[in-house]
């Protein structure tokens, strides 16, 4: 039934790697739920979740500093709001494309629906690459995306947030223009500055999350994080608050890496050393090469992180599809016995497949990586609220429900006879949720 089923949303959506691979993922899962509950069948529920609600394309003019114009794509996927308003991010990369944002969009569905918070699942975007541009170029972009944007987004129909290419600076230039274009001041992106409706713990929140997961696989055994060494890709806004928990909870971690390479630092990455790379990333917007060089420590042009060295625990937080099979045979030879997923989908089939089959804590980016947007859920939360949260309160929730996602998906998989089995459990849990709600509205 799956196969049938997978070769036709093939044909439906060409040229769409990204999205057929998440479907894949998902469904492979969901076989298990379709034997034992004929009713989604029915339904025809996996035709309905496998489609969009809403699909906007629309086009972005905007002048730079030359004053030329210039012209890009933007997009907002709209994927399924049967337990809540759309939520999910927006990404400003060259990369993005309608299937990436349909894979990512997907992959919000279900990982929304792991928080136990009101929200659906939706992805937006543009191909425009804020990486050279001035303050005024990026502003001036914004500006022309929300003024379109805003026709279909609002506190209670769709809540956009941050991603790749966008943090405060670009959140802060949306909400602006959506300010000025509706007369509204309401929670309609989340990411926002704490002095005027963000949350405390937001940006740290999708990093600090994995952590906590990871924590929570490993609590299942006996284990803890303390004196495990730790290797973490990428060197942004995830890798940055991943390696801050780390510590925080007694790791060791050793890794970062971003688009020219990676370093390796046996002596350890400490809180002094992240608040180097941090300015360096995110003032001087530097490369890691730099780290290196200041630090005495190991660097290497282009990938290869994963191979580079014996891990306890790897938290790929970059990017999709960093981390191959053969990545994934080198880790488990090297002793590796936890893996987070930071990233949405960092890990491919093959990989995904190896650390399955080998058994160790595998945690995939549905489940590991929802820190993210449950904090924004719980930023939309003190925005109804009209209050603020303290720091300690924002992260006393954060890490309950990570918890709660942890727990359900391994209940999850003990329930459909996969014990252990993160993948199969974060999608049951987070689909039948889901498709009970589209049973119980109707067919809409």
């Amino acid at each position: 039934m799956i196969k049938e089923f997978m070769e036709q949303l093939k044909a439906k959506n060409p040229a769409q790697p990204e999205f057929i691979q998440a479907a894949q993922e998902v469904l492979d899962s969901l076989e298990l739920v379709f034997k034992k509950n004929p009713k989604y069948m029915k339904y025809k529920i996996l035709e309905r979740i496998t489609e969009p609600e809403r699909v906007i394309m629309f086009r972005v003019s905007w002048l730079d500093d030359r004053g030329e114009i210039q012209v890009n794509r933007g997009y907002r996927i709209q994927f399924n709001s049967a337990i809540g308003p759309y939520k999910g991010g927006l990404r400003l990369h060259p990369s993005v494309t309608l299937g990436m944002l349909k894979f990512l969009a997907f992959e919000q569905v279900f990982k929304n629906s792991l928080t136990g918070l009101p929200m659906g699942g939706s992805k937006g975007g543009s191909d425009f690459d804020p990486k050279g541009k001035s303050d005024n170029e990026v502003m001036k972009f914004c500006q022309s995306l929300m003024s379109e944007l805003f026709r279909h987004i609002g506190a209670d129909t769709d809540v956009p947030a941050g991603d790749i290419g966008v943090g405060g600076r670009e959140i802060g230039y949306m909400f602006g223009q959506y300010k000025k274009l509706v007369n509204r001041f309401e929670g309609v992106l989340t990411g926002k500055d704490p002095k005027w409706g963000g949350s405390l713990i937001r940006p740290e929140a999708t990093g600090y999350g994995t952590v906590y997961f990871a924590a929570n696989m490993l609590a299942t055994k006996g284990k803890t994080m303390e004196g495990k060494t730790v290797a973490i890709s990428g060197s942004g806004n995830v890798a940055q608050y991943a390696t801050e928990k780390t510590l925080h909870l007694g790791g060791k971690p050793v890794t970062l890496s971003d688009s020219n390479g990676f370093i390796i630092d046996h002596a350890g990455i400490t809180h002094e050393k992240l608040a180097w790379m941090m300015d360096l990333k995110n003032v001087r917007r530097g490369r890691i090469s730099e780290y290196a060089e200041k630090y005495n420590c190991e660097y290497h042009e282009g990938f290869g992180l994963w191979k580079s060295g014996k891990y306890d625990v790897a938290l790929p937080c970059a990017t999709q599809n960093e981390l191959d099979g053969e990545d994934a045979r080198t880790l488990l030879a090297n002793g590796c016995f936890c893996v987070a997923e930071g990233a949405n989908m960092p890990s491919t089939p093959e990989a995904v497949e190896q650390f399955v089959k080998a058994g160790i804590f595998y945690g995939p980016g549905k489940a590991a990586n929802a820190g993210g947007v449950a904090t924004s859920g719980l930023e939309m939360s003190q925005n109804s609220l009209r209050l603020s949260w303290t720091r300690e309160e924002v992260d006393q929730r954060l890490h309950g429900i990570m918890k709660w996602i942890h727990d359900q998906a391994y209940k999850a998989a003990e329930q459909y006879g996969t014990p252990g089995n993160y993948v199969n459990g974060a999608n049951i849990a987070g689909f039948v949720k889901v498709a009970d709600s589209m049973i119980e509205q109707g067919v809409v």
